[in-house]
């Protein structure tokens, strides 16, 4: 192989740039994921067909078609369809976050069904009203124990953050894109990137292989 490497054609500064915007998409998404993957979940658990049924199909919906669509069809189909006109990073960040939401319903819907009756029984006999126990019994159970797969979401719509760049909003892959362009260097551009986002994935994951590894012993 002939190819010379050159990695100081590689500029930093836009990339920095790019990272910051992923970084934003990535927080506002997973504030959307977190709020409305709970609500969600209790809406699947509703003994009510007429409020569960459409709230699966939500669910399914976002869980079993590819992020990539869905972005696109933010971005192109909500202007048309029902006439509104949102800036680029606004519909990505709700694409996002509509798509991690169903994700973390799941998550949540499994740890409240793991909630422990006795719990339950605790709050009625304390005179908690059904709201009372789903904020003060519930909500925290829960979301301890979905902390490893609702941060293991995170790091997923992170990396899949990087699928905005098709519709022209200038996150990390965007920007690497453009200096790869720029500098006809793609492979040195392209590793950068890639050890971008590596380097921010890569203690997330080691947090959620700790919090496992505790919550095992813990229930050991």
């Amino acid at each position: 192989m002939n190819y010379s490497f050159d990695f100081n054609a590689v500029s930093f500064e836009p990339l920095l740039k790019g990272l910051v915007v992923t970084l934003e998409l990535t927080l506002a998404a997973n504030a959307i994921g977190l709020t409305f993957g709970f609500l969600v979940a209790l809406l699947i658990m509703s003994r009510i067909a007429v409020v569960r049924l459409p709230t699966m199909l939500f669910v399914e919906f976002f869980r079993c078609t590819p992020a990539i669509v869905q972005i696109v069809w933010f971005f192109y189909c909500v202007p048309m369809l029902f006439d509104v006109y949102l800036d680029a990073m606004t519909m990505g960040i709700l694409a996002l976050g509509l798509n991690l939401t169903a994700f973390n319903a799941e998550a949540y819907r499994a740890s409240i069904q793991a909630v422990p009756r006795e719990q339950l029984d605790a709050g009625i006999a304390l005179g908690l009203n059904p709201f009372q126990r789903v904020l003060y019994i519930v909500l925290p159970t829960a979301f301890r124990a979905s902390i490893p797969v609702l941060l293991t979401n995170s790091i997923g719509i992170f990396q899949q953050s990087a699928l905005v760049a098709i519709v022209a909003i200038q996150d990390l892959m965007y920007q690497g894109k453009s200096l790869a362009t720029e500098t006809y260097r793609p492979i040195e551009t392209f590793t950068v990137v890639a050890l971008i986002y590596f380097a921010v994935s890569f203690p997330v994951t080691q947090i959620v292989g700790y919090l496992e590894r505790r919550r095992q012993l813990l229930m050991s």
